[in-house]
């Protein structure tokens, strides 16, 4: 059996970037969503504690909670996110924990709700 048949691993996930393509005729901007995959990100069904705190202070209810890796530079708040065949939204601002005092491989919590 292989040793690492028991360490956390991540799944890859879709994730929408925004990309500004222009302008309407009022000077607003005109976004884009780009899908990219982003690999190694863990994911969870929401504790009771985080789908109360997201609902008192978002009004929204967090579904899952991702984590993503340390060395990450995507731009996770207000995003789309497909992942498990389904399509989530990303919410509130991402929780960064410090590098240094996180052993396994992921600091940032992200939280999303059900989407479409």
């Amino acid at each position: 059996m292989d040793w690492r048949a028991g360490m956390i691993k991540g799944i890859a996930v879709t994730l929408y970037n925004k990309v500004q393509t222009g302008t309407d005729d009022f000077g607003q901007p005109i976004w884009d969503e780009i899908p990219e995959v982003v690999e190694d990100i863990l994911v969870a069904p929401s504790t009771p504690d985080d789908i109360v705190t997201s609902t008192d202070l978002a009004g929204k209810k967090a579904v899952y909670t991702m984590a993503i890796p340390k060395d990450d530079t995507h731009v996770w708040e207000n995003r789309k996110i497909e992942f498990l065949g389904q399509t989530f939204h990303s919410f509130g601002f991402s929780i960064l924990g410090i590098k240094a005092n996180i052993p396994l491989r992921w600091n940032r919590k992200v939280m999303v709700e059900r989407y479409g």
